[in-house]
């Protein structure tokens, strides 16, 4: 490596991390969090059994699952304009990873809450407790530790999808690599800087995933 190109990293490094902050990670959030609202509703659904909603809920999984997710960004950025629905970039990001994190966790969440032994629900029946009060109180509590950690890797694999961003135009940390490349033609170098930004978030993310699954273990001990 040449002092021009480790000079320009260091140049860009700071570029890069500033697209991450003001880009990538707040897309994250808010998409992880939305995300997880529908898919509490979705798992919650097929689990009450409610005929219509949940062959509904149903049909969206099995579409944004069975979908890649840049068709679906294309889709909704560029698609939805032609039947008079249009949308900024960085909303039609968080639609579409919303929906994806909704479709995914689910199947997590659902499976989670499964795994509570049915004798939990009849014995909060048995003290009076409705359907709700029993899920918000006891079936809920147990099935997070259960669905916890596969919730934290769905959080950092989206961290990673972001980057799929860049091809309806936001400007995050690989959009932001691939401008800087185009002056310098620096490719692999700034590559691999990005690569290593994405690094730098995700094992933030596993070592707080780590914290959090120890404090949780002592609680219910």
């Amino acid at each position: 490596m040449s002092s021009r190109i480790l000079e320009e990293l260091i140049q860009s490094f700071g570029m890069l991390a500033a697209a991450a902050l003001k880009v990538t990670v707040p897309l994250t959030i808010i998409s992880f969090i939305i995300g997880i609202v529908i898919a509490l509703m979705v798992a919650l659904v097929q689990i009450a059994r409610i005929p219509v909603l949940k062959q509904i809920a149903r049909f969206y999984v099995w579409i944004i699952r069975g979908t890649p997710m840049i068709v679906q960004l294309f889709v909704v950025y560029f698609g939805l304009p032609s039947i008079g629905i249009t949308l900024p970039a960085f909303p039609s990001a968080v639609v579409v990873f919303s929906l994806s994190v909704g479709a995914y966790c689910s199947e997590t969440i659902r499976a989670a809450i499964e795994a509570v032994p049915t004798g939990q629900m009849e014995a909060a029946y048995c003290v009076g407790m409705s359907y709700p009060q029993a899920m918000l109180r006891i079936v809920l509590p147990q099935a997070a530790k259960t669905a916890f950690p596969p919730l934290s890797n769905s959080l950092i694999g989206l961290v990673k999808d972001t980057s799929l961003a860049y091809s309806v135009t936001i400007v995050e940390v690989l959009a932001t690599a691939q401008r800087i490349a185009s002056r310098t033609y620096d490719y692999f170098w700034l590559y691999l800087e990005a690569g290593f930004i994405y690094l730098i978030i995700c094992t933030v993310l596993t070592q707080l995933q780590r914290v959090a699954e120890k404090k949780m273990e002592k609680i219910s001990s």
